[in-house]
């Protein structure tokens, strides 16, 4: 044969020369890389699953969490308002007779005993009468004409308004003049 003739090739034995090129030239995996990306998918997949599974027990614990913190910061705070609680139900059963006086000395002591507990636990009112009216920390229920007053100047204090430190825990229900 002479050397600048190549020798004639058969489709068949081209295919089974490039195996490799064919399948890429074709677009279909290999059944190996096929197998491969199969349990890759479902690696992922059982991933998925117990993280998902992971984040709801711990969105559980983390609710189950801030309700028991909850019942036990209002249940102790409660516990300090047995005392005055025993004290008003002794006060109600006391004859009062003649000796009334008695009896308001004894409603101002469990008064004082609640305003105690309260400053106690960083609960402070809101001192609103003669100052001008705030929205921020008062609710006017009724604006009345009152000469030599400010506008907007706080006349009464109806209900009065607590903070509890920087938060307000009830705005003070106030009345306010009107020029």
């Amino acid at each position: 044969m002479p050397d600048d003739i190549e020798p004639q090739t058969t489709p068949a034995q081209a295919a089974e020369a490039t195996p490799a090129s064919d399948e890429a030239a074709s677009g279909s995996p290999a059944p190996d890389e096929l197998a491969e990306a199969r349990r890759e998918r479902d690696d992922y997949y059982d991933r998925l699953l117990r993280k998902t599974a992971e984040f709801d027990n711990y969105r559980k614990r983390v609710e189950r969490e801030r309700r028991e913190l909850t019942q036990a910061v209002s249940g102790d705070v409660l516990e300090t308002l047995l005392p005055v609680v025993d004290d008003f139900e002794r006060a109600l059963q006391a004859e009062a007779g003649s000796d009334a006086a008695a009896y308001r000395k004894g409603v101002e002591l469990i008064y004082k005993q609640l305003q105690d507990l309260l400053a106690k636990r960083g609960v402070t009112p809101i001192e609103a009468a003669g100052k001008p009216f705030d929205p921020q920390f008062h609710q006017a229920i009724t604006y009345e004409p009152s000469p030599g007053r400010a506008e907007g100047e706080v006349l009464e204090v109806v209900r009065r308004g607590y903070m509890h430190g920087e938060r307000l825990l009830r705005p003070a229900m106030v009345k306010v003049a009107k020029a």
